[in-house]
């Protein structure tokens, strides 16, 4: 049965479109999902929540976080989410929470509780965690969407993650993330592609893409709608648009904080 354009169940807001660098106009890069009855967050710097209740979200609303890899503009507030998770009793999280990375998130994680202690820690049955490969493609089934991975260019525990929703629409969240051949496969056919453009052309640094990359593996994937976002100051004098468009003709949209996206 074809999509039909009423049908609402799944939603995508850019949250934050930006970096590590502070700035009044974008936070770090963040995107939030409503696939059915679930609410999925992906990485979480600062400023994410703030957009999060900005977007009508309550942070207890979350269901899954997904960090694409550990660097602080990606992870940065994990430790005041959670404190806000139980704090004040009246607030107290009991939705179950299950955070989503790569291999070595426990490591990582268990660093922050030696910091953190109690503060941070929730109970078993409130907070799971899962590990995905970060050496090749992997998959998660959940309730109401199916989850895949794959390995990117950035740093050893860097992946991009897919969103399939029942109902087959998906869309692939790049992380941070070098030219990738993995990110094509996973983007392969997508509804729609978060992918990461942090300078423009003329200042290319490794591990970043620029305007034209994002581009190319958006046009050699077949993407069906590319968001470029997670910009350096040096893009909001730059035509990025322009240069995207030297390697990639499909919709475009360049990110903003709070930008609703449709799915259609």
């Amino acid at each position: 049965m074809p999509r039909r354009k009423q049908d609402k169940t799944m939603g995508l807001t850019i949250l934050g479109s930006g970096t590590c660098v502070p700035s009044l106009e974008r936070s770090a890069c963040s995107a939030l999902m409503q696939v059915n009855n679930s609410r999925l967050l992906f990485d979480l710097g600062p400023g994410t929540m703030r957009r999060l209740l900005e977007a009508n979200t309550r942070i207890l609303d979350i269901g899954f976080i997904f960090f694409s890899h550990f660097h602080p503009d990606h992870t940065g507030e994990l430790v005041s989410f959670l404190f806000a998770s139980k704090y004040p009793d009246v607030n107290r999280r009991k939705k179950p929470l299950t955070i989503v990375a790569a291999k070595g998130f426990s490591d990582f994680f268990y660093g922050l509780k030696q910091v953190y202690g109690e503060w941070i820690d929730l109970a078993p049955e409130v907070l799971s965690v899962i590990e995905m490969d970060n050496t090749g493609p992997d998959a998660h089934r959940f309730d109401d969407f199916v989850l895949k991975s794959i390995p990117v260019m950035h740093r050893k525990e860097s992946i991009a993650f897919r969103v399939e929703s029942a109902d087959g629409i998906s869309i692939v969240y790049s992380g941070d993330t070098d030219y990738s051949e993995n990110l094509i496969r996973l983007a392969a056919g997508v509804d729609i592609l978060i992918c990461e453009s942090a300078l423009p052309d003329h200042l290319k640094v490794e591990g970043h893409l620029t305007p034209s990359l994002a581009g190319k593996i958006a046009a050699a994937a077949g993407v069906k709608k590319l968001v470029l976002t997670h910009f350096y100051p040096e893009c909001d004098t730059a035509d990025i648009e322009g240069q995207c468009r030297k390697t990639y003709a499909g919709a475009l949209i360049l990110a903003r904080d709070l930008m609703p996206i449709e799915l259609a």
